[in-house]
């Protein structure tokens, strides 16, 4: 990616018994920042099949019921990357996962909304600032 692209992401709020599931990053893009799951849009992919994969990926958790609840437009201006996100939210049946991706993440852990650490990771954070919340941690 080249600067000046924009990409569009996806956010995924793992939803379970009025929590949602993060973890805090180790890569560079974002290195100790708290995010939700996440990951690009893929060619041909519906962003909500986006959320289920990253899910299954990042998480080992099946997920279900996908729900645009919110779009954000996120800059980080260290990496030059600008991001369109589209903030998916998704139930789990279980409070079952692993970290599929301890290169990517440690420190996963369900938290309730008003609980979750900082420093947030932008696209986060952007959700926080515009007052949205996943419905599905109403119940």
């Amino acid at each position: 990616m080249k600067q000046g692209d924009v990409r569009v992401g996806v956010g995924i709020y793992i939803c379970y018994e009025g929590k949602i599931l993060v973890f805090k990053r180790i890569k560079e893009h974002g290195r100790g920042q708290w995010s939700a799951m996440g990951g690009h849009l893929e060619h041909g992919e519906h962003w909500f099949d986006t959320a289920i994969r990253e899910a299954r990926e990042e998480a080992g958790i099946e997920v279900h019921s996908p729900r645009l609840f919110a779009v954000t437009n996120d800059f980080f201006p260290e990496s030059g990357k600008h991001y369109i996100t589209l903030q998916v939210e998704v139930k789990s049946d279980s409070a079952a996962f692993t970290n599929a991706e301890p290169e990517k993440h440690v420190e996963m852990g369900w938290y309730r909304w008003e609980e979750v650490p900082t420093p947030r990771f932008p696209a986060l954070q952007s959700v926080y600032d515009q007052n949205y919340k996943p419905e599905y941690l109403n119940g």
